[in-house]
């Protein structure tokens, strides 16, 4: 690709890439990645880390990708879903010649993509890294995934919140992405532990092993919020969000994959998959937020502000605002709860249009806001009262 002098010839050169590409069409999000392959099988990967992602942005930065592997002999099929391709210092180059009239702003914030390419194209020519260990995938369609690099980035796309929780089709992530020993962020196959098993111990050079999972932890891979603190890095995986604010303390707390905060939460339980809490929310030592393959029959629950889950809670029904459960009961859409009419009354002014009776499932109090679920000490019934505590977390913390 040749030199490009202005930024009018670097436009036109897009419109060119796409009027003259066969079955062009921008990509929903593209990246170059750093793939770590296996250790025995040296044509699999283990893992892939983005310096920089894209999610339906920078589309002319695509087609510049898109045509420097043309120029490499690499024909890219639109049809696909994703499509992922070795670079080299050719690709990089071209690349470069045709980012030339952003070449001064290539370490703003705008221009992310060429600071990128610039990186490793330096990189490559002092050290001769070798052809392969880098790649850059295109994601077309929000389609179920296939690859390592795809998966990656749709799990950047995630923890960087580029896309919201729940919003992207994540199937076949747990068959895209090889179980492996982690040790120290890096992945290594199980495979090659068992075959060299004898050799690495004797040479006192078998790894510590942190851990044994497909999808690496969140600080490998994601830099939070100022004011986010994580104090045990093994509580979130790869692919939750967290907000400004949240903090995550040791002990049961835990954040999967597909699931996080919308703003400053506290969390010393279980967010599992798919469940979301909203800003201010207390999620108490050992409680659990069932995820979609743990008893809510599929249907993703999100928690919503100022809510508190006591210590030991189980919730199965997705709550309103300024909620509360007490610690140690268990909440699930079948769980019958008593209801008195003088807590009837105020329940419906702050859920207006919302229909109540003396006994209720709690599957009928989803989404409802100031709902206090408890238990008679005396009888055992479990009771729904109007909440009257305000949940206020402390504003140092978070």
């Amino acid at each position: 690709m040749e030199i490009i002098q202005t930024t009018d010839a670097f436009k036109a050169l897009i419109q060119n890439i796409k009027s003259t590409v066969k079955g062009y069409k921008d990509p929903l999000a593209f990246g170059i990645c750093r793939v770590d392959m296996g250790q025995l099988n040296l044509t699999k990967s283990l893992q892939a880390t983005y310096p920089v992602i894209n999610w339906d942005e920078n589309f002319g930065s695509a087609a510049i990708f898109i045509r420097a592997l043309t120029e490499q002999g690499v024909e890219i099929d639109f049809s696909e879903s994703e499509v992922v391709c070795n670079i080299n210092a050719s690709f990089l180059k071209n690349c470069l010649n045709a980012f030339t009239p952003y070449a001064d702003e290539a370490y703003g914030d705008a221009h992310k993509n060429i600071q990128v390419v610039s990186a490793l194209y330096n990189q490559i020519m002092n050290s001769g890294s070798l052809e392969g260990e880098f790649k850059v995938t295109f994601i077309f369609a929000d389609e179920p995934l296939k690859s390592v690099e795809a998966t990656y980035l749709k799990l950047y796309a995630l923890s960087q919140a580029k896309v919201e929780l729940r919003s992207i089709n994540l199937n076949g992530a747990f068959g895209a992405l090889p179980n492996v020993a982690w040790s120290n962020g890096q992945p290594i196959e199980l495979d090659y532990l068992r075959e060299f098993e004898i050799e690495l111990k004797l040479s006192n050079e078998y790894p510590h092993i942190d851990f044994i999972d497909k999808f690496p932890r969140f600080l490998q891979h994601i830099i939070p919020a100022d004011n986010t603190r994580i104090l045990d890095t093994s509580k979130v995986r790869f692919g939750a969000q967290l907000a400004a604010g949240t903090t995550v303390m040791p002990g049961a707390s835990y954040i999967n994959f597909n699931a996080g905060t919308t703003g400053p939460v506290m969390v010393e339980g279980r967010i599992s998959s798919s469940a979301i809490v909203g800003a201010g929310s207390d999620v108490g030592g050992g409680a659990s937020i069932l995820g979609v393959l743990s008893g809510t029959d599929g249907n993703p629950i999100s928690i919503g502000k100022n809510t508190l889950l006591g210590a030991n809670s189980t919730c199965g029904i997705p709550l309103g605002d300024g909620c509360i459960i007490d610690g140690g009961l268990a909440i699930f859409a079948g769980t019958k709860f008593h209801i008195n009419d003088e807590e009837i009354k105020e329940l419906q002014e702050v859920n207006p249009g919302a229909e109540f009776s003396n006994i209720m499932k709690g599957s009928e109090f989803a989404g409802l806001n100031g709902t206090h679920f408890r238990q008679n000490s005396l009888n055992g019934q479990y009771i729904v009262q109007r909440s009257t505590r305000e949940i206020k977390l402390n504003a140092q913390l978070h």
